[in-house]
């Protein structure tokens, strides 16, 4: 990537040089909040709508939103190609010279992409720069910052062994919210693909997202990709975004079905040279056997809901999505 690269300063000339793209799937109220928040963003020129599958009403009533900023154009009619897939869609519509991901239940801050474009200026090209994201209670959110994720991280988690030596760094955990966050910007091997921003350039040198994932992973693979075509992923604390997620209305199991399958085509794809053939076969299974646990801990709470023991899953979630979209209408 880049053999050239070089120090990249933004031109001040231009007002509005980043295109944000937004992949909805039944993400539901929240697609407004987070629109509103791209609008409010003087540095975006553009935001492009990838909508993957919405029910009647929701993208037109986001698109509505009722706020000075960036036009929205909608990509629909295609039905849901999966998130990787969308997030080239997009890309591919985008005239920005840089493009900025968020996902569609999440928020910037104010003042969140100037701060990106001009730290991202003091940067080497090729760079990727992910966000602090943070749940809604203002805590930092799991997957904000991740460790390089291999076959046997993905062993540990599976299997707990964490919890024998958590601070041995065998047993290092992937995701590293619970470290001390750091002051300023840093290198991190993984950051997430809820909120992040690279130059248009560098998205398409290493040919965007592999479509092969078609939900989860595929962020993970991108920074190990662009980290091994020469880029630099970096993350930054001075810029967060709110992430709700589980908004969608999308079967949780198919999500984590999709979810194990795409690290096993990870691990097959990055480490088949670098761990035991055997060794593979035996986080597969073990990720497997979680999700398997998955499944009869969900099957047991549905029979419980059924017999009026047990609330429905994400009611809450979804309670409090209802409650921000009012608060948002009443202003």
């Amino acid at each position: 990537m880049h053999p050239d690269a070089e120090r990249k300063t933004v031109d001040a000339s231009v007002s509005a040089p980043v295109s944000a793209i937004v992949v909805s799937y039944f993400t539901g109220p929240l697609l407004a909040r987070s629109i509103e928040s791209l609008k409010a963003q003087p540095e975006i020129g553009e935001i492009i709508l990838v909508d993957n599958g919405n029910f009647a009403g929701d993208v037109e009533r986001a698109t509505a939103v009722d706020a000075p900023g960036a036009p929205v154009k909608v990509l629909a009619g295609h039905g849901n190609i999966g998130f990787a897939a969308a997030c080239n869609k997009g890309a591919a519509a985008a005239a920005g010279e840089y493009l900025l991901f968020l996902n569609p239940d999440a928020m910037i801050c104010e003042g969140g992409v100037a701060r990106l474009l001009r730290d991202g200026a003091e940067l080497e090209r090729p760079w990727l720069m992910g966000a602090r994201l943070l749940e809604p209670d203002g805590n930092e959110q799991r997957g904000s910052r991740r460790a390089t994720l291999t076959p046997w991280r993905a062993f540990v988690e599976a299997t707990k062994l964490y919890r024998l030596a958590p601070r041995h760094p065998y047993f290092r955990r992937f995701n590293l919210h619970t470290d001390e966050c750091p002051s300023d910007i840093v290198r991190a091997p993984t950051i997430s693909g809820a909120c992040f921003i690279t130059p248009r350039a560098d998205y398409d040198a290493i040919g965007g997202m592999d479509e092969r994932y078609f939900l989860h992973v595929e962020d993970i693979d991108f920074c190990l990709r662009f980290a091994k075509a020469g880029g630099g992923v970096y993350f930054n604390p001075h810029v967060t975004a709110t992430h709700f997620r589980h908004s969608s209305r999308a079967n949780p199991v198919r999500i984590e079905a999709r979810k194990t399958a795409g690290l096993i085509r990870y691990f097959n794809t990055h480490f088949s040279d670098a761990y035991p053939r055997p060794f593979l076969w035996l986080a597969a299974g073990a990720l497997w056997a979680s999700f398997g646990l998955l499944v009869i801990r969900r099957g047991i709470g549905k029979a419980l809901r059924l017999v009026g023991l047990r609330r429905r899953a994400g009611g809450r979630g979804l309670k409090r999505a209802r409650a921000l979209s009012a608060r948002r209408s009443a202003r």
